[in-house]
């Protein structure tokens, strides 16, 4: 079941999150950071637990970005990923957003939902104020995709 994310559910989150973080498939996401952006957040329960999540972060008046895509690992390859980022795509339409970005070590999962890449000038500087803040900063290797919706 896709829904979105709940109190309850920011624990189980950070440790979906921060397991492949350790991978470094991805960046970590603080407890504090997730209970704070708790309303970007939809997740996907299978028997009662969180196995995948994923945000919508609203940059701007035409711009999102999508953050914290992660499928439990006996979960993957099963449609949960797809799901998490098609509900993305479907909030940002219904709030009018045009256009919707990542960041990412996984750049084909997003290239085959239609995803392009784009060079990361081409990002607002805002985008910027958020990276300065990661540890990766300035030498972190994500590539930027875009979609418009």
């Amino acid at each position: 079941m896709l829904r979105g994310a709940h109190i309850n559910d920011v624990e189980h989150m950070n440790k979906l999150v921060n397991h492949f973080a350790q991978k470094d498939l991805m960046l970590p996401r603080s407890l504090s950071e997730l209970y704070e952006d708790i309303r970007d957040y939809y997740v996907y329960v299978e028997n009662g637990s969180v196995v995948g999540c994923a945000s919508l972060h609203i940059f701007w008046k035409d711009l999102a970005e999508i953050k914290s895509v992660a499928v439990e690992e006996d979960y993957q390859k099963k449609g949960i990923g797809r799901q998490l980022i098609q509900k993305c795509l479907e909030e940002g339409k219904v709030l009018g957003i045009s256009r919707l970005f990542v960041l990412t070590y996984i750049p084909e999962f997003f290239e085959r939902m239609g995803f392009e890449r784009v060079d990361k000038e081409l990002l607002p500087h805002k985008i910027w104020s958020e990276c300065v803040k990661c540890y990766k900063f300035p030498d972190c290797n994500e590539v930027p995709l875009m979609i418009e919706i």
